[in-house]
């Protein structure tokens, strides 16, 4: 099958974005292309239409692209629990949890299997696909075992783009020390060097991209500017390198960054607002007085609850809202903010049963089956009847605890299920990842707090994000294509 292999010299080196810009560079030339990444590390997961995750990078690869995800664009996921171990996730189904330490004795042959069926099945579908590797492929000390880099590129026999991030420095130590460590028949499909986020004029970046040409024999088909596109991360390191606040921003909404975050794509649409700054707190920073706190995703609630009980956040929060300041918990945030976590198979570590936050009438009982659906409802609050799409992945079943006859909490959704609101609007907690992403509903939620700020409604006759986001797609791939050179790639 026709192929194109996206490698980095690093980690961050722009790998995701490369490969992003060229599904769609193609497809707005009619080819049908799909991507592939044969192995991810990530936490942030979407869930496709047959309740399969897969990272959200190559879901956002297929929408740029034009597809639809498949689990096979991502065969193999690896959602970090943080104690050395991982859930593992194959063609989208959880199937076990394991040590670093165990994986490859455990899961190498089957992994290879899973990503060889998936790479025929695309193959029988699509034209070409563009695979991104993951990492370094040079890493020598896993070279024998990498399921994600050059033995994709070798069983593809596809010519490989090598993508180097020259911000950081290094860069021509970074490209000649990774064809170094290669083996001469994964050097010899290295067709490509792109040298990326290049700040500065190109006339003084020439001489090195000659001798560099020279050196490898292999030419520069790339040098891409430093893009601020807003581009989906795949760790929470890359919450380090956000944007400071925006200092005419109305609103200040405070995320919580949990040791486990996942999901915090949750939060790009918010910051595509330009009256609303969000920044990412450590639970150890005072919380000050932000117009709204959100408690968000994390793979493992409960040592995340322990540590903002630990560290005083918990408290915080609890005085926080006590005095009507807004608070919203999304999956593991929303089980945190209720009253009992209960563990009873030890799932998260050692079983037991954990005080929550108490500030919503929910039990949750975290179980071995997983959650993993995408859903439609149709919204209770800020502002009735509103369509919502989202979707779940949690491993916990929550109850609520309300009298019958009370009505000082109500349903979120038409779902009672999905979440819950108290009747002065001030906490709030969902099941529902991707709910900012719903232009209206997010409108109206950040009206609230305009009005409690004494600010001016903002019109929520809004698109949902998806369409800024086919923008943002469009206009990556426009600025990448006018400095990227494909042609040695498609003949």
């Amino acid at each position: 099958m026709k192929s194109i292999m996206v490698v980095g010299t690093t980690s961050h080196a722009g790998k995701s974005l490369i490969t992003t810009a060229i599904c769609r560079i193609l497809s707005r030339r009619g080819w049908r292309v799909a991507p592939f990444k044969g192995q991810n590390m990530a936490l942030n997961a979407y869930v496709t239409s047959s309740g399969g995750e897969i990272g959200y990078a190559q879901a956002v690869q297929a929408w740029a692209a034009g597809v639809v995800p498949w689990v096979e664009m991502n065969p193999i996921l690896l959602k970090p629990q943080g104690d050395m171990t991982s859930q593992v996730i194959l063609k989208g189904r959880p199937v076990g949890k394991v040590s670093a330490v165990d994986y490859y004795e455990q899961y190498f042959e089957l992994g290879w299997r899973t990503i060889e069926e998936s790479l025929q099945h695309l193959g029988t579908e699509f034209d070409l696909l563009v695979c991104e590797g993951a990492g370094s492929p040079a890493e020598i000390n896993l070279k024998h075992r990498d399921l994600t880099n050059m033995r994709v590129a070798k069983y593809l026999n596809a010519p490989t783009i090598l993508v180097v991030d020259i911000d950081r420095g290094g860069a021509f130590a970074h490209v000649i020390g990774t064809l170094e460590l290669l083996d001469q028949d994964e050097r010899d499909l290295i067709k490509g060097i792109v040298i990326n986020k290049f700040r500065g004029q190109r006339s003084i970046l020439e001489p090195g991209i000659k001798w560099l040409e020279a050196r490898t024999g292999i030419p520069v088909i790339g040098v891409i500017p430093y893009l601020e596109h807003m581009f989906p991360a795949e760790d929470s390191l890359d919450l380090l390198e956000r944007k400071a606040q925006k200092s005419q921003a109305d609103l200040d909404i405070a995320v919580l960054r949990l040791p486990r975050i996942s999901n915090f794509t949750d939060f790009d649409p918010l910051e595509s607002e330009p009256t609303v700054s969000v920044r990412y707190l450590n639970p150890k920073q005072e919380l000050g007085h932000p117009d709204a706190v959100i408690l968000p995703g994390t793979k493992t609630t409960i040592p995340d609850l322990i540590l903002l009980q630990k560290s005083g956040m918990a408290e915080a929060i609890q005085h926080y809202a006590a005095s009507g300041g807004t608070v919203l918990g999304i999956c593991g945030g929303y089980q945190m903010l209720g009253q009992i976590i209960a563990d009873p198979e030890g799932i998260e570590g050692q079983a037991g049963r954990y005080q929550g936050l108490n500030l919503l009438p929910i039990r949750t009982v975290i179980t071995g089956q997983k959650i993993a659906r995408q859903r439609q409802v149709s919204s209770n609050f800020p502002q009735m009847g509103l369509p919502v799409y989202g979707f779940e992945i949690h491993q916990g079943r929550s109850r609520i605890e309300q009298q019958p006859d009370s009505q000082a909490y109500q349903p979120l959704f038409d779902d009672i299920n999905l979440g819950l609101v108290d009747s002065c609007q001030s906490v709030w907690g969902t099941y529902l990842h991707g709910i900012f992403d719903n232009g209206p509903w997010r409108r109206a939620w950040l009206n609230r707090l305009r009005q409690q700020r004494g600010l001016k409604s903002l019109p929520t006759g809004v698109s949902n994000y998806r369409e800024q986001r086919e923008q943002t797609l469009d206009s990556l791939a426009t600025e990448i294509e006018n400095h990227l050179d494909l042609t040695p790639f498609l003949s």
